[in-house]
């Protein structure tokens, strides 16, 4: 078939998309031991054989986009192989939407069309990690440290008015508060029948908590004067609410824009209470003196 020329750039672009993934999931396939490797072979295949049918109808080659190929594999590598397929596959809805514009033309679009939708999304449920596994546990560190430390800083920073002494009494306060939610998060798996693991539940929940300690507290170190680094807290902890929630409205297929808004909300306004608690603890405390 000659695709008119205006539906020719359109099949060239599924073509192009098609060659690309095929070489993404190979790529991934080939990191990946075990069942994981073989569902994204799996999938890299069907991938490979759509470029070829979109291949019949332009009539021409097409190479890989390389640096998205790199980029993926990035992904995969910092923030795991689901988190990267499903990202992949929000870039899929977007042109799964033109597919009926081509159908008349294409016959062979609507099976790639479901193939794309149905088969593809049953294998990617497939994949196996076990961060994802423990993704509640890191959650709850996180939301935890958010909440609680933003607004200790807060306050702190309003009663204390020295920068280092508002960063220590925040690393004393966010390792003793990570410890904490590490023990009690060992003892609810303890006493859970669920599939995870004690120990590493308590990992992943302290782990989430020291790190979102380290970001929050390290402006204080940077900046001298306390109600500078702030600002900066509130701004690290703002990019931290938009990541995690990002990560996790992609790996579990659910709203992004309504978690990470409640998120924020909590978080500020805990943080806008603190600050006014130590206010008035500085009034009261000036006024005695």
């Amino acid at each position: 078939m000659n695709p008119d020329r205006e539906l020719l750039p359109l099949l060239l672009e599924f073509q192009k998309t098609e060659t690309t993934e095929h070489a993404i999931y190979s790529a991934l396939a080939d990191r990946v031991r075990g069942p994981n490797g073989d569902i994204l072979r799996r999938i890299g295949e069907d991938e490979k054989r759509h470029a070829e049918i979109w291949g019949k109808h332009t009539g021409v080659t097409v190479t890989p986009s390389w640096w998205k190929v790199r980029l993926f594999l990035l992904l995969a590598a910092i923030l795991g192989v689901t988190f990267a397929i499903k990202l992949l596959e929000r870039g899929e809805e977007k042109a799964e939407k033109n597919y009926g514009r081509i159908a008349p033309h294409v016959p062979e679009a609507n099976l790639i069309l479901l193939e794309e939708t149905e088969h593809e999304a049953s294998l990617t449920a497939l994949i196996d990690e076990e961060g994802l596994q423990y993704m509640s546990s890191m959650i709850l560190g996180l939301s935890d440290a958010l909440v609680e430390l933003t607004g200790a800083l807060a306050g702190f920073t309003f009663a204390l008015e020295n920068g280092r002494i508002v960063a220590l009494a925040g690393i004393i306060t966010g390792v003793a508060a990570a410890l904490s939610m590490s023990a009690s998060e060992y003892l609810a798996q303890k006493t859970d029948d669920g599939e995870k693991k004690p120990l590493k539940a308590a990992f992943y929940t302290g782990t989430a908590y020291l790190f979102t300690v380290f970001v929050l507290v390290m402006p204080y170190f940077l900046f001298s004067n306390p109600f500078a680094a702030l600002p900066v807290t509130i701004l690290n902890g703002v990019a931290i609410i938009f990541f995690f929630t990002f990560y996790k409205s992609v790996v579990k297929d659910i709203p992004f824009r309504r978690n990470f808004l409640e998120m924020l909300f909590i978080s500020l306004g805990v943080a806008g209470i603190s600050f006014f608690i130590g206010f008035l603890a500085r009034s009261l405390m000036g006024e005695a003196g």
